[in-house]
């Protein structure tokens, strides 16, 4: 479709902002956790692995607690963990296939959890791409990325919502990959214009990850549609309008964009233990009701044995702050 033909930005299109007036209070389950090129220094989640990276068993006890703890929504991270019919070359060894997923999707339903779909097209997040993460903005990629959101689409039988990711393309973010790659200025506005349309064409509504308007604050709320909703996030303790994350939840507000904040829990030193609590006061006071449409907790390493503990602690704390919110 070339690099920058004229795309603008698709029109608000109704879409609704709940299921039956309910706030959602959802979790982030990594089901691939693919987004990194090879690190230029050693980690122990971040680069590429080839192989899925999942403990089912740990899968199962966190949708069970999700759902023994009132959440009402699964953010499933697929990336490359899905031997996708439309691109099978992007599966890593042991991806599930699409039948085994439209499986646990059905369990999750009936267990109370609507599931939503993730596939994080940042330039600096999209190693789960393969080589066309190698071919950003080009003909072949926006045929790629169209094909997957078709598919991922069908799949969760026309999602309410479908999350784009769309974080952290920016050159601070990626200085330690071995291949940083960046769009900027329009270029970035029109991929996401293009993804947006995608998935509305779908039936869907986008999200997408808010940290754009940290570092461009003007254009972004020239340009940010309406009609995505936002989830700004922010894992800290002090909430502070001097911190640019929490003021970027005012920001948001105040330009009336709908919104699904987003807290974090870090397993070392149990770092971020009373951020989805603050998160959870701050943005309730702060945020219109009918703006506020929920809450969102992340974990960020793979569903893996080693993060047991901590992946079930993040639920509880979410679990702990949904309590708190509907006490008053």
């Amino acid at each position: 479709m070339g690099a920058l033909s004229a795309l603008s930005a698709p029109a608000l299109a109704g879409f609704p902002q709940s299921q039956n007036g309910t706030k959602i209070w959802a979790c982030l389950f990594h089901l691939g956790y693919n987004f990194w090129v090879e690190y230029s220094t050693p980690s122990p989640f971040r680069g590429f692995r080839p192989y899925l990276q999942l403990s089912e068993p740990l899968w199962e006890d966190g949708l069970k607690k999700m759902a023994d703890l009132g959440m009402n929504m699964v953010l499933v991270d697929l990336g490359d963990a899905i031997k996708y019919e439309s691109h099978p070359e992007i599966a890593v060894n042991n991806a599930w296939s699409t039948t085994k997923l439209k499986e646990e999707l059905k369990k999750m339903r009936g267990m109370g959890l609507e599931p939503i779909p993730k596939l994080n097209f940042a330039a600096g997040h999209d190693a789960w791409l393969k080589k066309y993460s190698r071919m950003v903005s080009t003909d072949i990629y926006y045929g790629v990325c169209k094909d997957l959101i078709e598919e991922v689409s069908d799949l969760f039988d026309k999602p309410r919502l479908f999350h784009l990711g769309m974080d952290e393309e920016n050159a601070d973010d990626q200085r330690y990959l071995q291949l940083a790659v960046i769009r900027q200025h329009d270029l970035w506005w029109h991929d996401l214009y293009y993804f947006q349309d995608q998935v509305e064409k779908r039936g869907s509504r986008a999200w997408i990850w808010s940290d754009y308007a940290w570092k461009n604050h003007d254009i972004f709320f020239k340009k940010m549609p309406k009609a995505i909703v936002q989830s700004n996030w922010y894992y800290g303790e002090k909430f502070t309008e001097d911190i640019v994350p929490v003021k970027t939840y005012l920001d948001l507000e105040a330009n009336g964009y709908e919104q699904i904040p987003t807290g974090g829990f870090y397993k070392k030193n149990d770092e971020g233990e009373k951020n989805m609590e603050l998160t959870v006061k701050f943005c309730k006071k702060n945020i219109a009701d009918p703006r506020l449409l929920g809450f969102m907790q992340t974990y960020w390493a793979p569903t893996t044995e080693e993060n047991r503990r901590g992946i079930l602690k993040a639920i509880d704390l979410i679990g702990e702050s949904k309590k708190e919110y509907e006490k008053k």
